[in-house]
């Protein structure tokens, strides 16, 4: 038997004549000792001390005890296997309080029989040495099992966000990869998927255009369809509801055959507009329908900027009233505007909204984008610098003073990309891929397969510039365009990626037969081409007239092609520029929109290229190491749900 003495454990050596006595009340005793071991496990945790003196006197005792009872150690062997039963329950419990492990203790006391099992000599010393194993071995595993928990706990935070949860519906006219025109397919697609990890419940509304390839329709499962008064004459429309779920987030599609029937999303503003009117008033009617109420609608460009001014209008006695509303501006240049009557007849909505406030834009317009400015809750933009620049005359698009009035409501937070795609060390499309460590081998490696691809002259001493846009006005072509004689010499390439204005592809096209073998012209849009470009290009050209956010400058910075950009909206918040003094910056930047500071800042990368290459490689590691990622602009998303619905 044991008693327990000023935290320490002594042994009482017993009689043969009690012996008998002993054995008998063998199963009794077992019993109590399994309780008082519990007791001692949960008392003796806090206290390091006394804990190692216990170790020490148990190690001493069972070292005595196992060389007297050596001939007998058959007798003692069925007990060994109760510290395994014990680790099992040192395993459940771990988790939460101590009255767990008490309870998790006790649930073990039976399992302590096997002692029964001498019963040929009743040799009492045997007993008292099954009795006292357990107990050293509990003791040690009172010790070990602290710092395993502390462990746990320390690597735990990784991974898990601490923070409420949130229910987000977002609602859009496009998404990765059902169907993509441009960058807002790429947030609709990476943000909800990222905000899943951010503990939020989401669903995205998009419409369900013919467009959406078959591998992604024919596993969408039907949910539901209903009748939808739409018109301001009463008349209705069908809403069905398709329903697909892909990493956590469920994507519910829009189905009517009179509006997306069309091969493409948009087409003209005369067929847009009623287009836009009904999938707003539908995205909330299928959720009504679905009984899914979320905390927060967020809704993104003029496609989706009616859905305000509905829910605070047509559905304000429903469910949905409880929820705010979050519009993000991804272009301020697509406002969506048309003469009242056609928006006022397809829209259904009270006349009192169309005033000077709300959706009237000049004498006869109406506007569906201002419409949803005055009635969300948040007004988001796609990067710090782009908010400010839109309350300006000369980036406001006739709603600087608007957005200036609506200020208080306004937020930048800057795109991520997502790494799932776009990770040079896992890219498929690369011809070779590469991490931080080898990014200049891997670079060499991708730039000469680029070359050999595109037809151009091989060689790795070659400066090789990317341009992956769309050829517009706003991607500052009229610059590139005017300088390209200057900046060709026999040590530089050009190789052009996308498609646009004629004037624009008609002159790439005529370039690259100027300068055969050095420049490439693909008067196209290739996904895989443009993941070879950013792996096999030194720098990337971004010169925009205007930039919400832009995610090529980020891609590039993650593949390790610097950027040479234009100091607006997200280009600038993302690009710092090189500072030969200090070698910090992460790109090269120019402030004005003229074409003679883009030919400064080339022929200053070109500078660094070859002269110091060094400097230049350090450049490339500096901006592989960044982190890109949508994880702090989801957090940022998250925090700002949480504030408007706290």
């Amino acid at each position: 038997m044991t008693k327990k003495n000023d935290g320490k454990t002594v042994s009482k050596k017993r009689t043969p004549a009690r012996a008998a006595a002993g054995m008998r009340k063998a199963k009794s005793v077992e019993a109590g000792e399994a309780q008082e071991l519990t007791v001692n496990v949960v008392a003796e945790g806090p206290k390091a001390a006394a804990a190692e003196e216990v170790k020490k006197e148990s190690l001493q005792i069972e070292a005595a005890e196992a060389a007297k009872e050596e001939p007998k150690s058959e007798t003692a062997k069925p007990a060994k296997k109760q510290p395994a039963k014990a680790e099992t329950a040192k395993t459940d419990k771990k988790k939460p309080a101590k009255a767990g492990a008490v309870r998790a203790a006790k649930k073990e006391e039976p399992k302590s029989e096997p002692v029964k099992t001498p019963k040929e000599e009743p040799n009492a010393e045997a007993v008292e040495a099954v009795k006292e194993e357990p107990m050293a071995e509990a003791a040690e595993e009172v010790r070990e099992e602290r710092p395993e928990t502390e462990a746990s706990a320390e690597a735990a935070p990784a991974e898990t966000y601490q923070t409420p949860r949130r229910s987000v519906a977002f609602i859009g006219s496009e998404c990765y990869p059902f169907v993509k025109t441009g960058g807002l397919g790429d947030v609709m697609y990476a943000l909800p998927k990222e905000l899943v990890k951010q503990n939020c419940d989401v669903k995205v509304i998009l419409p369900r255009y013919k467009c959406i390839p078959w591998e992604y329709q024919e596993k969408m499962v039907y949910r539901g369809a209903f009748e939808m008064d739409l018109c301001a004459d009463g008349r209705s429309f069908y809403v069905g509801i398709m329903e697909y779920v892909w990493d956590g987030v469920v994507y519910d599609f829009i189905d009517n055959e009179d509006f997306f029937s069309n091969g493409n999303p948009y087409t003209n503003l005369v067929d847009d507009i009623p287009k836009y009117c009904y999938f707003a008033k539908a995205a909330l009617a299928a959720l009504n329908f679905m009984d899914w109420i979320p905390d927060v609608i967020h809704c993104h460009d003029w496609q989706a900027a009616l859905v305000p001014v509905y829910l605070r209008t047509q559905f304000a006695n429903t469910k949905l009233t409880t929820a705010k509303t979050i519009l993000t501006i991804h272009n301020l240049r697509f406002q969506g505007i048309y003469d009242i009557p056609t928006i006022r007849y397809w829209s259904g909505l009270p006349d009192y909204v169309f005033n000077k406030d709300a959706l009237k834009t000049g004498y006869r317009d109406a506007n569906m984008l201002k419409g949803g400015l005055t009635y969300s809750n948040i007004i988001t933009t796609v990067s710090q610098t782009y908010a400010g620049e839109i309350q300006s005359p000369y980036y406001g698009e006739m709603l600087d003073a608007h957005l200036r009035y609506h200020s208080g409501k306004l937020r930048g937070i800057v795109n991520g990309i997502d790494y799932d795609i776009w990770n040079p060390e896992t890219d498929g499309r690369l011809h070779a891929n590469y991490g931080i460590a080898n990014v200049l081998e891997g670079k060499k490696e991708n730039k000469r397969r680029l070359q050999e691809e595109l037809g151009l002259v091989q060689d790795d001493h070659k400066f090789v510039i990317g341009l992956i846009s769309r050829l517009t006005d706003q991607k500052g072509l009229d610059l590139v365009n005017a300088i390209i004689p200057a900046v060709m010499d026999e040590h530089t390439q050009i190789v052009v990626l996308g498609t646009g204005d004629h004037v624009y592809e008609d002159s790439f096209r005529y370039y690259e037969g100027a300068y055969k073998g050095n420049v490439c012209s693909n008067i196209m849009y290739d996904e895989t081409r443009s993941h070879r470009i950013y792996a096999g290009a030194d720098a990337l050209l971004v010169p925009s007239q205007f930039e919400p956010c832009g995610l090529t400058q980020l891609i590039a910075m993650h593949y390790g092609t610097i950027p040479i950009v234009r100091e607006t909206g997200g280009l600038k918040d993302t690009v710092e520029p090189y500072n030969m003094y200090t070698d910090s910056g992460n790109g090269f930047t120019f402030n004005h929109y003229d074409a003679g500071l883009l030919l400064d800042a080339i022929n200053r990368a070109k500078t660094l290229y070859f002269n110091s290459r060094d400097y230049w490689d350090g450049m490339i590691r500096r901006d592989m190491e960044k982190n890109l990622s949508w994880e702090n602009s989801a957090k940022q998303y998250k925090d700002l749900y949480l504030e408007l619905t706290w």
